[in-house]
């Protein structure tokens, strides 16, 4: 693949950040740049990767705002771009790669790309939850001959979209595809842009033998029977930009099933009824909310 540029979007989470850096840089393949966006954090995050810069070598983006996950991958990204790395390796603040990740997960993408005939646009690890079990909000979607590469001898299977957790995304997709949505903010951002790329130039991969830990809260996927007072801000955030996305890029016999499955399940859950009211809003609101590609500069 080439030059290799890091990239970990960060807010408010020095300790965990502190063991992400640790992780990249133990890499039995350690990439060129390690771009480090601090989104505004307020926990001294700053000072402190002032202290390290030059001991990790980082590039340090420092956004006067914080302008949630979406905003700091567009801009990390960007910045990888800038830096001439021939691909993105992208990741959150609680993401803990093993110490061959990166390796594999290079390895993976291009003898996939080999072997399918064509730049496969993106290539992500399996993820892990802390004890070991699979992370439920990061499994990616498989395609429908997801065992292809398998069936071939290899260690990945084809899949349609993945979440930003340990994610390669070679320069070809960046100039092709532009940069994910910032204006999403949080959730669906990452699924909107594989999606994007695998639509256009063909099915990404997932690479088995690249494994990563997410250091999340809890272990659980994203549900919309599980909205409560304290997530309901994320699902705000998640059910707008989802709508926006089947609505503008699918059609409005899209944006009718997402609704109604946010419906059925909310009312599956028992959701508080304040919550369903605010969340029916969110999806009138994706109607008029289509942020337009931002290229790669």
């Amino acid at each position: 693949m080439g030059r290799v540029a890091a990239v970990v979007v960060t807010y408010n989470r020095l300790e965990k950040l502190r063991t992400v850096l640790a992780s990249i840089d133990a890499q039995s393949a350690r990439p060129e740049w390690i771009v480090v966006v601090d989104n505004a954090s307020t926990d001294g995050t700053g000072a402190w990767l002032e202290e390290v810069r030059e001991q990790y070598r980082l590039d340090i983006v420092t956004s006067p705002t914080n302008t949630g996950g979406a905003g700091g991958f567009a801009l990390g990204m960007q910045r990888g771009y800038d830096l001439g790395a021939d691909a993105v390796w992208i990741m959150d603040d609680d993401c803990y790669p093993g110490e061959r990740s990166l390796e594999l997960l290079d390895a993976g993408l291009s003898a996939a790309s080999r072997e399918l005939g064509y730049e496969v646009p993106f290539a992500c690890s399996v993820v892990t939850f802390t004890d070991g079990e699979i992370c439920e909000m990061n499994n990616p979607t498989p395609t429908w001959d997801w065992a292809r590469l398998w069936a071939k001898g290899q260690r990945s299977v084809l899949v349609s979209s993945c979440s930003f957790v340990s994610v390669l995304v070679p320069r070809g997709s960046l100039e092709r595809h532009g940069l994910p949505y910032a204006e999403y903010f949080i959730w669906f951002d990452d699924q909107e842009y594989t999606l994007r790329l695998s639509r256009a130039d063909g099915a990404g991969v997932q690479v088995l033998d690249s494994v990563v830990v997410h250091d999340m809260g809890d272990n659980k996927g994203v549900n919309f029977s599980h909205i409560t007072e304290a997530n309901a801000w994320k699902f705000a955030y998640g059910i707008r930009n989802e709508a926006s996305y089947q609505l503008h890029h699918r059609g409005f016999a899209s944006w009718l099933m997402f609704a109604a499955r946010v419906l059925v399940l909310m009312h599956r859950g028992g959701v508080a009824w304040r919550l369903r009211m605010r969340m029916i809003g969110r999806l009138f609101a994706g109607i008029g909310f289509n942020p337009k590609v931002a290229p790669v500069r």
